[in-house]
């Protein structure tokens, strides 16, 4: 893969955030799975969620953007795989916290709660921002392998 890898996915009440997010990370460069849905019928969050969770689990994509109505489901149901750490943010500076202390690999957005330039703020930050290491590793290591 010659640029970063990002898989996104929606429910039926983050379909219009997301497209909006791929434009803008097509924009930057980055390569985008898109995942779905993309359409207004309702459908079920945690098929989307796991959709990306598992791209990312088998090496796909580097990381990942769920977005829903509240972003609340699909954080509780990419939570579920031991290797993904997602992020339910709320503005650029949870989303930078997120990825500095606890190394996000995937970010949740709620689209009924967020505005337009708000959520593109949390993906700017989401991608620009580096893990900080050091003393939060260990607490990262505990997450993969609770006892």
């Amino acid at each position: 893969m010659s640029a970063k890898t990002i898989a996104i996915a929606a429910d039926h009440g983050g379909v219009e955030l997301k497209s909006t997010i791929v434009d803008q990370l097509a924009k930057q460069g980055f390569d985008v799975l898109d995942l779905g849905t993309d359409g207004s019928s309702s459908v079920d969050y945690p098929d989307f969620a796991y959709a990306v969770c598992k791209t990312i689990i088998e090496g796909k994509a580097q990381s990942g953007i769920l977005v829903c109505g509240s972003g609340i489901g699909m954080s509780i149901a990419a939570n579920r795989y031991p290797e993904i750490r997602a992020a339910l943010v709320h503005d650029r500076l949870s989303t930078e916290l997120s990825r500095q202390h606890n190394n996000a690999n995937v970010l949740c957005l709620g689209a009924r709660l967020l505005g337009v330039a708000t959520a593109q703020d949390c993906v700017e930050a989401f991608v620009s921002t580096k893990f900080e290491g050091g003393r939060h590793q260990g607490r990262i290591d505990k997450l993969s392998a609770p006892e």
